[in-house]
């Protein structure tokens, strides 16, 4: 995402990988080996489906969540379809195959998680219509969980949470356990809810959903001015990506995870050291790809188009050199240039270097952005578009067709169950919000301890109204016995810290017409009031 950011001042070469990349080939892992799957997987150096390389050229709509009144009846005043299905009915007829996306806000207008683990249904059903249309117009998805930045909230809003000030360098607490347990936990619950999301058009859960390409998991992080090595090191940035990945891909194994960097550092010429360099961070057993995004023109990267050329293939040759893994080139764009011109040459260099995925900054569906943004009809789109029939070439000459949904799954437990809770709270308050289309319904739960120290390991004890059982939870383990039902802390989140919250959620069966909200909650024992 461009912004102003200030500019200060290994090869191992693995000829094979070198030589499979100049070809245009990709060794087969055994994942790819396997039956087919409907996912973009990761053979090697290469995106890949059903065994065949995958290339796509794709472009940032980051605003689609936001399209509607936010407010108002859900189906058809607080999401415009009609506005969703026209600009992925244009991104697709400029050939368009990938799209990025925001799947982040704590906004009160349009947000996903307006306070801390309080999740707006009105928002996530209109996000699954986004993914509906996508499928629909044959485009797949990369949606990003959290913003480095302040905007729609970030990392700040969750750092405002947990008592801590954002901006510049607090920030940086974010990615601290010991400075911030409460962020890991809140990204976590979050992140979850996501992947356990079940879309209410297709009944499918969203980490079962093949038109989601990649999740991402944030928007450009950085760990930056934290201590003088961390700059160059990445030490804390690359453990946070390990334990969100490892996180990320213990919910949902099908789907590619990338990290979302922009890959600033000085050893590029681009940008300043950020504690978050482009090799050691990529490095981790849970990222899928690479990514970079290249803004050449702005005024502290100050290169020439020959310049910006021999960044992107660095990029692309230490990516499947020296990390052995694809290169996304996630965000770019150029201004007060020939962009046409500039679009040109970039693109054929980055096909001929061995460039994987593209997705330009940014795709709007009207003229709001005079500095980026590109709507349809721009001459650029021209050269966008033989750019994305080369890909496709490449990739076997047609754009596969977003496959058949995958069979649900549920997360096994990863842990043995807690022990017994030892700490009653001395108040609590419960919100469950209650999504209900008769035969099934989810069940949005949220804790709030309201005593004055922390409950340590927790268990929400309440009664069914009627015939409904459980089939899938999340951040939670639960027992149920007829309507009895007992909900435990995961392994991860044991402790509700004094005045602060946790949140779970499930899915179940019912029969039409006997679900409601439980009359009543107790938490280790101690009743519990309803919010």
């Amino acid at each position: 995402m461009p912004r102003k950011k200030s500019r200060p001042g290994l090869f191992v070469g693995l000829l094979l990988g070198a030589l499979l990349a100049a070809i245009g080939v990709f060794a087969v892992g055994p994942g790819a080996q396997a039956a087919a799957s409907p996912f973009v997987q990761r053979c090697g150096i290469r995106f890949c489906l059903d065994g065949q390389a995958f290339y796509f050229a794709g472009t940032n709509t980051y605003d689609l969540f936001t399209y509607g009144s936010g407010s108002g009846e859900t189906e058809n005043q607080y999401m415009d379809k009609a506005r969703i299905d026209g600009q992925f009915a244009r991104m697709s007829a400029d050939r368009v195959t990938v799209v990025r996306t925001w799947l982040f806000s704590m906004e009160s207008w349009h947000g996903f998680e307006t306070a801390e683990g309080i999740y707006n249904e009105q928002q996530f059903a209109l996000f699954d219509y986004v993914i509906q249309s996508a499928k629909a117009h044959n485009i797949r998805l990369v949606p990003v969980f959290e913003n480095y930045w302040e905007a729609y909230g970030g990392i700040d809003r969750r750092l405002q949470w947990e008592g801590l000030s954002g901006g510049h360098p607090g920030r940086g607490q974010f990615f601290n356990k010991s400075k911030c347990p409460g962020c890991f936990t809140s990204y976590k619950n979050y992140v979850s809810h996501v992947l356990n999301r079940v879309n209410h058009y297709s009944g499918v859960r969203y980490k079962d959903e093949p038109t989601v390409l990649a999740w991402e998991l944030m928007n450009e992080p950085r760990y930056q001015d934290q201590t003088p090595n961390e700059n160059t090191t990445g030490t804390t940035l690359r453990a946070w990506v390990d334990e969100m990945g490892a996180f990320v891909k213990g919910i949902d194994p099908h789907h590619l995870l990338g990290t979302g960097l922009e890959a600033h550092e000085t050893r590029y010429g681009f940008g300043g050291d950020e504690g978050n360099p482009f090799v050691y961070v990529h490095q981790s057993p849970y990222i899928d790809f690479t990514s970079a995004h290249p803004y050449p023109t702005e005024s502290w990267a100050d290169l020439d188009l020959a310049e910006t050329k021999a960044l992107v293939r660095r990029w692309i040759s230490d990516s499947h050199n020296l990390v052995g893994k694809p290169f996304f080139m996630g965000e770019f764009n150029t201004h007060n240039v020939d962009r046409t011109a500039w679009w040109r040459e970039l693109f054929v260099d980055f096909e001929a270097a061995g460039g994987d995925g593209s997705a330009f900054w940014w795709y709007a569906d009207r003229e709001i952005d005079g500095k980026f943004g590109v709507t349809q009809g721009d001459p650029e789109l021209a050269v966008f578009r033989a750019h994305s029939e080369r890909m496709v070439a490449k990739s076997g000459g047609t754009v596969p067709t977003v496959g058949p949904t995958a069979s649900p799954t549920s997360p096994s437990p990863t842990a043995s169950p807690t022990a017994p809770p030892t700490t009653p709270p001395s108040a609590c308050t419960v919100r469950y919000v209650l999504s209900d289309w008769g035969n099934t319904f989810n069940a949005d739960v949220t804790i709030r301890n309201g005593a004055g120290s922390a409950v340590n390991g927790w268990a929400l004890t309440f009664s069914f109204p009627g015939a409904q059982t459980i089939n899938n939870i999340w951040n939670g383990e639960a027992a149920q016995s007829g309507k009895q039902v007992t909900i435990r802390n995961a392994s991860w989140n044991p402790t509700i810290a004094a005045g602060g919250t946790v949140n779970f959620g499930f899915s179940a069966t019912s029969a039409p017409g006997t679900n409601g909200v439980p009359t009543a909650f107790s938490l280790n024992g101690v009743g519990c009031a309803k919010s």
